[in-house]
């Protein structure tokens, strides 16, 4: 038996369009053509048919008989090519890299340098999350974490990012000059710190810093760094906080670090699932971060007999 031929496929297009549309001159606008090249390519279709697809009258288009079943057809057939081109191009495209981290680096750390981030890897297609539970990296949800810790997991690729410490933070309006100030400010509290230990609290502060009289129990407590942080700024009292997560602001005038002692701190590592450690888009991001994590101090917390450095912070 005779193998017949398929029409033009630009005459099939246009039918398929017209017969979504209902009208020539719609399916034109959609095509971007011409109601006269529209009605030329349903010519061409129907003289290769042998039979009319389309009943006109001055309302509306429909189908005939034959204009059904092709119509059937082609509604398959180009959804299969759309679907077939959007997975080719998809396939192209970089993976997304999704980030977890907790809220207040995000907030304070990450957000303020996305766009040179952004400049520096245009293609990165980066999701951001945050969230105070550990998130499985070997389940595929996420790719990459920026996390606070002691110690690097030795299951998981770890890449030391930055080793932090804890300052005293106040605004400049309250023009604190003596560790005896101190007594006669707000102390801000911030609970629920598990790491580093001891914690970095204004008791550990007493102990190592002063002054003796300092009321410890009294102040403002806060579940959240972040929160300490913008009280802070506020002038409402003096808080302990990361000097990395306190930079930007001390950088800039809106907070000072009136002395020059400071607390032990953990470090922040990037860590990712091995198998995924030299994928292109992480890659990048670590070598980011490195670059960036560089321009900050490398403080040491301890000398060499175990005691609090009286070194002049710089944050």
């Amino acid at each position: 038996m005779k193998k017949i031929r398929l029409p033009p496929l630009g005459s099939l297009k246009a039918f398929d369009v017209v017969a979504q549309q209902r009208s020539f001159k719609r399916a034109a606008e959609d095509i971007g053509v011409t109601a006269t090249a529209i009605s030329h390519q349903i010519r061409v279709l129907e003289e290769a048919l042998g039979t009319a697809v389309f009943e006109r009258s001055a309302r509306e288009v429909r189908l005939t008989a034959a204009g059904k079943i092709l119509r059937q057809a082609t509604r398959q057939a180009f959804a299969g090519l759309q679907a077939a081109v959007e997975e080719i191009h998809h396939a192209g495209l970089p993976a997304a890299l999704t980030l977890t981290t907790t809220s207040n680096f995000l907030t304070h750390w990450l957000v303020p340098r996305l766009a040179d981030l952004k400049a520096a890897a245009p293609e990165m297609d980066l999701r951001l999350h945050t969230g105070i539970e550990l998130v499985d990296l070997t389940r595929n949800t996420v790719d990459v974490a920026i996390r606070y810790s002691e110690s690097a997991n030795e299951s998981l690729d770890s890449t030391l990012l930055y080793h932090d410490t804890f300052v005293l933070v106040a605004s400049p309006a309250l023009a604190l000059k003596t560790m005896e100030d101190l007594k006669e400010v707000t102390l801000f509290h911030v609970e629920n710190r598990h790491i580093p230990h001891p914690s970095p609290d204004w008791e550990n502060w007493k102990k190592h810093v002063g002054p003796a009289q300092l009321n410890t129990d009294s102040g403002l407590r806060f579940t959240d760094e972040t929160h300490a942080i913008q009280a802070a700024i506020a002038g409402q009292g003096v808080a302990i906080v990361s000097s990395l997560l306190a930079h930007d602001f001390i950088e800039k005038g809106i907070l000072t670090t009136p002395f020059p002692q400071y607390l032990p701190g953990a470090n922040y590592y990037l860590v990712t699932a091995k198998e995924k450690a030299l994928r292109d888009d992480i890659v990048t991001l670590r070598r980011w971060l490195l670059d960036k994590m560089s321009a900050f101090p490398r403080l040491e917390s301890e000398n060499e007999h175990g005691k609090l450095i009286q070194t002049k912070h710089k944050c």
